[in-house]
């Protein structure tokens, strides 16, 4: 490493970072809040798939954004169909995630696609779901 000049830039501005951002740096990213080798197998799928349903919705938002200002409705109409699959690729994620967690799965029927008070149905199935 010494004779590398690359290799002495990159360790320079690694040891000028704050400890944090060398640990993301190393890291990659830190997904997980305890150490990956204790989680399941299981624990550790939930986990990228929850990091998958968020990464989703951001791009969904990022696409609203961006639609609402588009003037060019060639470039809107492409933006749109992104968009939507976005959308497919969160509504897989969210499928996914409600067969491993019956739990979930119980109190979003009792919420989604239901006439009434958000609130108050969100309450009601919570209490179904324990």
């Amino acid at each position: 490493m010494d004779d590398n000049p690359a290799d002495k830039c990159i360790l320079s501005f690694v040891k000028s970072l704050p400890i944090f951002k060398i640990k993301i740096i190393i890291m990659g990213f830190d997904q997980y809040h305890e150490p990956a080798n204790e989680l399941s197998d299981e624990t550790r799928t939930k986990a990228r798939m929850l990091a998958s349903i968020i990464e989703e919705a951001e791009a969904i938002n990022w696409y609203e954004q961006r639609i609402s200002v588009e003037k060019d409705k060639d470039a809107k109409a492409i933006m749109e169909n992104a968009q939507q699959e976005e959308f497919k690729h969160f509504g897989m994620d969210l499928e996914f995630l409600l067969r491993q967690m019956p739990k979930w799965r119980i109190t979003l029927k009792g919420i989604l696609f239901q006439d009434g008070d958000i609130v108050k149905l969100g309450e009601k199935a919570e209490k179904k779901a324990d």
